[in-house]
């Protein structure tokens, strides 16, 4: 099975997506004129411009929801898979995808805004929907919809769940060993697969608005908390910190592990990440409330920078000030930290071991809590996206009990990816990703050729910006742009 799930990510993950999502991210960085430098300040303003409505969440609500997605293992297991296998280096490159794919990020949710329908009182919307609407393309829609509600309902959340049972059985000890039909599983695994599970579902289960409101509470507390701690493990070693960074940036050009390799792997997990391209934004996007569709695609390129600027800088900080690492060459040999090979790369360990380096056996509790809390969140807003493309799919075909049944997939994907071995999860959740990404990525450089609808909706806001409006309004036909239905009502 593992063979097989790394022969298709050999082709998912080939280097012409890697290039695909840095070239998609220059492109459009120049298109906007590096919108996501010039208007920084707007982003931060934008953050709690807007309010929670009966229909759409506020904009904070949908940064929250897509940070949850954003901000999950990714951070912490992920950006310890990229210095494993990459060196170095791969920081680098995760730095110049997020840099470059905030652009991306822009263009991708502002569509899904403009694109957004109201669905049963709520706002919907996101790649499937933009892709029918203004590419006029059904099929590729339904093919996006259906990869995407596979992808996050089936093959991402064993990724996050495995992520969390790793932690904590790292933290804790197995607590004995258990024989069953899918192999020797941990007590410890087992009880935090149950424990996931159970309160997952009480979440889902109660709709878009209870995930919204408890992704708002705990992702800005997660995500500050972790920082706080990075900086105190940094601050401690902030002699070290100067060569750190000239290690990062020298290896991103020679690194021990080949340029291929620091730069795929940066990419990868950078997209990964903050997930710029992939296409989950959008959903996040469209349910938000707002006045003009640019607002939450500014909103939301502000999300890439926290997620790998800032946390995944964190992670990259701790792991490599402390040496808890090594770097697996193309030739298997074992290079750079203090770390052999029997610790697994595509783990948390290599974070968990960097603060048991500094803070002893609170270290390892400490990521194994955030690291519940990151996995977690993100499994709300894998959710989330789930729910939206099955919702597409609803305009033309229901099926009864369709989301009872996703939910009871989705909760099995979760417990499953608890027990079970971390490559094989990363190897499912790689291809769930490539996938999507090369579907979105594809999609919006087309539409762009065809009418360049984001790029029209932020001229027109920063028009009406500068001319000093109180109100914002957004008048598609007058923009040019087609089968924005629901902003003409």
């Amino acid at each position: 099975m593992q063979q097989f799930v790394d022969q298709i990510n050999s082709y998912v993950w080939s280097p012409a997506l890697v290039y695909l999502c840095l070239a998609a991210g220059l492109f459009f960085s120049i298109l906007t004129r590096f919108v996501q430098v010039r208007l920084f300040k707007e982003m931060i303003h934008l953050l709690f411009s807007s309010k929670e409505s009966d229909r759409g969440i506020s904009s904070f609500q949908a940064l929250s929801v897509s940070l949850s997605g954003r901000v999950g293992t990714g951070n912490i297991a992920g950006v310890a898979a990229a210095i494993g296998f990459g060196g170095p280096g791969a920081v680098f490159w995760m730095w110049i995808v997020a840099f470059l794919g905030a652009a991306t990020a822009y263009v991708e949710s502002a569509l899904g805004q403009i694109y957004k329908e109201e669905h049963e009182g709520e706002y919907r919307g996101g790649p499937a929907f933009y892709i029918e609407k203004a590419m006029g393309q059904k099929w590729y829609a339904w093919i996006f919809a259906l990869t995407t509600i596979v992808a996050v309902g089936l093959l991402l959340p064993t990724v996050q769940s495995n992520a969390i049972g790793n932690a904590v059985e790292l933290a804790v000890g197995t607590g004995g060993i258990l024989q069953t039909g899918l192999g020797e599983v941990s007590y410890t695994k087992l009880g935090t697969a149950m424990v996931v599970v159970t309160v997952l579902g009480i979440i889902i289960f109660g709709g878009v608005k209870r995930i919204a409101h408890f992704t708002q509470i705990v992702v800005p507390f997660m995500a500050l908390g972790y920082i706080v701690m990075s900086l105190i493990i940094i601050g401690m070693h902030i002699t070290a910190l100067p060569g750190i960074i000239m290690t990062i940036v020298g290896d991103a050009f020679t690194p021990m592990a080949g340029i291929g390799a620091a730069i795929g792997w940066g990419v990868k997990r950078g997209v990964y990440s903050n997930e710029a391209g992939q296409g989950t934004g959008p959903h996040a996007a469209a349910a938000s409330e707002v006045q003009h569709p640019a607002q939450q695609g500014l909103v939301q390129a502000f999300s890439v920078y926290v997620d790998t600027l800032f946390v995944c800088s964190a992670t990259a900080f701790m792991i490599l000030i402390t040496q808890q690492y090594y770097v697996t060459g193309l030739d298997a040999e074992i290079s750079g930290g203090l770390l052999g090979s029997d610790i697994q790369a595509n783990s948390p360990a290599f974070t968990q071991l960097a603060l048991e380096s500094v803070m002893g056996g609170f270290g390892k509790t400490f990521v194994a809590v955030a690291l519940f809390f990151f996995a977690f969140t993100t499994l709300l807003a894998y959710y989330y996206i789930a729910e939206t493309n099955v919702a597409y799919i609803r305009r033309t075909i229901q099926f009864p009990g369709e989301l009872i049944v996703l939910k009871l997939i989705l909760l099995g994907s979760v417990f499953y990816g608890t027990i079970r071995t971390a490559d094989l999860a990363w190897g499912l959740g790689d291809i769930g990703v490539g996938v999507m990404a090369w579907l979105n990525i594809v999609g919006i450089l087309i539409l762009f050729f065809m009418g360049k609808p984001a790029l029209k909706a932020l001229k027109d806001y920063e028009e009406q910006r500068n001319a000093g409006v109180e109100t914002y309004t957004f008048d598609p036909e007058a923009l040019g742009i087609k089968n924005a239905d629901f902003w003409k009502k």
